[in-house]
């Protein structure tokens, strides 16, 4: 395999594991404490650096090499898994919400610098593969330390997990510092052979990135692409936890088989991508295809009866589909991202990507902080049918305004 998938690849693997840990376990570790579905979805606000992370992103394009800071970022990630194993979330859990709010701003940090690398080290015929090596490398990264954590914490234990996802960030750091492609990023000129002076203004630096051709589309679209899908991926696992399902039957089936199924949608979005010259169609025809399953997955919710052995086996069943759809869109929508940032400044690339990275997390965390109150207030059946309503609207988005209008 060409050097620079693997090493992009190691890096989105060990930036997907604060995310598993979040996204994976705690959902379902907080409710099966008895916690209440607006609690719940509340913990999303410790993705809060994923929002601010354009803050940084400035310091980190323009200052040091993305060799440092993903050194640094690194270290802070597996001190923070340090100091997780030593804490025990049944007794400690506001001082363990306060290290994975650290591990998110460290792996925005390392997002960041990454994205930069990547944006430098791909051409326009590796978009395509590059971007299914980052979607699939993050979600393996997700399911190590999420479904696999959920998984296997009654075997190993929650102290002993986490000391080896610090082995695996320190394994990590050995690696990107002896990377000879980090260096070959840094002597590449920008796009158009000069780089923009630097500046921290934030107006300044917003006009700029707004400047670039297709921006204000891309913003629009990744913002509303995943409204539908996320509330209910985040809330049908609960309802089949409040259904018979339990924690470790939906550790492995949402946190392991559906992921599997993630990961091939996403391997399948690269190839497709790299043989399908009509990308927008392509995107448009897969935006239906989910609004169909979550069509069914909602006419689930209404019928749904725990005694029966066969709606078991459709619930696990809409998960993985749902799931493999997700992650070919996400591969499409990563790509449709960065050949965005290609055609921005070379000093501003990787602010640029944060900026579109930053809006994508945004739309999803936007709605899924408060996706556990409307099931609260609503119920599930009612919540079901806005999140079917939400996926279409991004299915009419992108039927409406294609980006070469933009």
């Amino acid at each position: 395999m060409n050097s620079k998938y693997v090493l992009l690849g190691g890096l989105y693997f060990v930036q997907g594991m604060p995310y598993g840990l979040q996204s994976g376990l705690l959902p379902i570790y907080l409710r099966s404490v008895g916690l209440s579905f607006t609690k719940v979805s509340l913990a999303k606000i410790l993705y809060l650096p994923w929002i601010l992370k354009m803050l940084w992103a400035p310091f980190v394009d323009q200052y040091h090499t993305k060799q440092i800071w993903l050194v640094l970022s690194m270290a802070g990630l597996a001190l923070a898994c340090l100091a997780c194993a030593t804490l025990s979330p049944e007794t400690n859990f506001l001082p363990v919400a306060a290290m994975l709010l650290f591990m998110n701003f460290f792996a925005s940090v390392q997002d960041i610098a990454v994205d930069g690398v990547a944006v430098r080290l791909l051409g326009q015929g590796e978009i395509g593969y590059g971007n299914t090596i980052q979607v699939v490398a993050y979600k393996l990264g997700s399911v190590l330390a999420g479904g696999g954590l959920l998984t296997m914490m009654h075997l190993l234990g929650w102290g002993i997990l986490f000391l080896l996802l610090t082995i695996i960030y320190l394994l990590a750091i050995l690696s990107v510092w002896s990377a000879p492609q980090l260096q070959l990023t840094l002597s590449r000129p920008s796009q158009d052979g000069q780089s923009q002076a630097r500046t921290f203004n934030p107006w300044r630096i917003l006009q700029e990135l707004l400047h670039v051709p297709g921006t204000l589309w891309t913003a629009g679209f990744v913002l509303v692409y995943k409204l539908g899908e996320q509330g209910a991926t985040t809330m049908f696992p609960l309802f089949l936890l409040d259904h018979g399902f339990s924690t470790q039957q939906l550790g492995f089936w949402n946190g392991v088989v559906a992921m599997a199924f993630s990961i091939a949608g996403s391997s399948l979005g690269g190839q497709l991508m790299s043989k399908h010259r009509q990308l927008l169609s392509l995107l448009q025809a897969l935006l239906l295809l989910r609004f169909c399953t979550l069509s069914l997955q909602t006419l689930l919710v209404f019928i749904y009866n725990d005694g029966v052995p066969l709606f078991k086996g459709a619930a696990v069943l809409s998960v993985c589909v749902q799931h493999f759809i997700g992650g070919l869109i996400t591969t499409l929508a990563f790509s449709i991202m960065m050949q965005c940032t290609q055609r921005a400044d070379g000093s501003r690339q990787a602010t640029h990507y944060s900026f579109l990275a930053t809006l994508e997390v945004l739309g999803k965390l936007a709605f899924s902080t408060f996706v556990g109150s409307v099931v609260d207030w609503l119920g599930f059946t009612a919540s079901f049918c806005c999140f079917l309503f939400l996926s279409f609207t991004s299915l009419l988005y992108v039927l409406a305004v294609p980006p070469c209008r933009s």
